[in-house]
């Protein structure tokens, strides 16, 4: 695929992500995970809090290890919201060993505002981590930047960042992310939540954003300059989510991401509490506004982070009640479990990832900052 143009690669990933739709299993991930175990407290030793992000890592090389679990803290020891510097790597038995720590002072390129590290991490087979930034000064929603995806090589060093705007698209506020990996290049798909939002000062703003970043992923175990991601094209295929300022939750805009077999991207739309589907997410060159409802109401309440199942479920966690619910494509609520164990309930869960083989979830709880897996 090397030596592909970048519009026949588009056509091959088409054909490959038909191809990923003969391995959906029919059936709910969750219906029989009754079990919640505790792998690790997320805090490193400089005191981070408040776990965001998680990601499998799919391949070892460099310091990645195959199965180990990357998790992104979002606060910092004083516990004030967008000022996190932590990427952690945690083993399946619980050891834990800091992947990155990453300073404003050192990074190589843009980012309004500095490091505080989101929802939005990924991990491709080419060795590369990308974590987003949406940085304050003091904790609150008054100081927050524009920030920037960070891209972290294969032992945690930050060699590039993507910021402002390309392509009529902006980076603003990157809130979660996910991901299609094809090895050699990459398409990243990023929810953003400042698009006007500080101005408003509490009021609601629909301008919240899905940007899709098609992005070359050389191999990793290259350390030359030429080896490192580069974007060939930004596409805005989301638009109008809403969006605002919180003093708790520092912002609430659309968070959750996941990308079905079929092309399919869902978005956890916490402000409007629905999930969203945007059709076509790999391929179009156009915004689908706030994309179709797949489902609202019943059992959400306040969708935050976002996975996909196996099946092509969707899996959401709530912001309000600390339950994780299992939905269809068709948008019926097949599950609804309660799988925050720290006993706070609302506010505690935020990213999620299907753990390899589709043995269980893993899940991070802030409320005792803690990765855990439902299995």
């Amino acid at each position: 695929m090397k030596s592909l143009p970048f519009f026949d690669r588009i056509c091959a990933l088409a054909l490959a992500v038909v191809a990923l739709s003969s391995f959906a299993r029919a059936g709910s991930l969750t219906a029989n995970l009754n079990t919640t175990t505790k792998i690790a407290s997320t805090i490193p030793a400089n005191g981070d809090v408040n776990p965001y992000g998680v990601a499998v890592v799919p391949r070892s090389t460099g310091a990645l290890v195959r199965g180990h679990v990357l998790v992104s803290n979002f606060n910092n020891t004083s516990n004030l919201q967008g000022t996190g510097t932590t990427i952690v790597d945690v083993a399946p038995n619980g050891t834990v060993n800091v992947f990155a720590q990453i300073t404003a002072a050192g990074l190589p390129g843009a980012c309004p505002g500095g490091v505080g590290l989101t929802t939005a991490l990924v991990v491709l087979r080419s060795g590369w981590v990308i974590v987003g930034s949406l940085p304050t000064t003091d904790g609150t929603s008054a100081t927050a930047q524009a920030g920037c995806l960070l891209v972290l090589n294969k032992w945690g060093k930050v060699v590039e960042t993507f910021s402002g705007w390309r392509d009529g698209a902006q980076i603003n506020g990157p809130w979660d992310m996910t991901a299609i990996d094809f090895g050699d290049f990459a398409e990243l798909f990023v929810t953003n939540v400042l698009n006007g939002t500080v101005a408003a000062n509490g009021s609601v703003v629909n301008r919240g954003s899905v940007v899709r970043i098609v992005l070359s992923a050389p191999d990793g175990d290259r350390d030359d300059r030429a080896s490192v991601p580069r974007e060939l094209l930004r596409t805005v295929v989301g638009w109008g989510f809403g969006e605002k300022s919180d003093p708790a939750a520092l912002v609430i805009g659309p968070t959750g991401v996941g990308l079905s077999a079929n092309g399919t991207l869902y978005v956890a739309d916490t402000v409007a509490n629905r999930i969203a589907a945007i059709p076509d997410a790999v391929f179009r060159f156009n915004s689908d506004g706030t994309g179709k409802t797949v489902t609202t109401k019943g059992s959400l309440n306040g969708p935050l982070g976002l996975a996909i199942a196996p099946d092509g479920n969707i899996l959401t966690v709530n912001a309000g009640d600390g339950n994780l619910v299992e939905t269809t494509p068709g948008g019926k609520q097949v599950v609804t479990k309660p799988v925050d164990t720290s006993g706070q309930g609302a506010g505690t869960l935020f990213g999620l990832t299907i753990a390899p083989g589709g043995r269980g979830v893993y899940f991070v709880d802030d409320g005792d900052n803690t990765l855990d897996l439902l299995h």
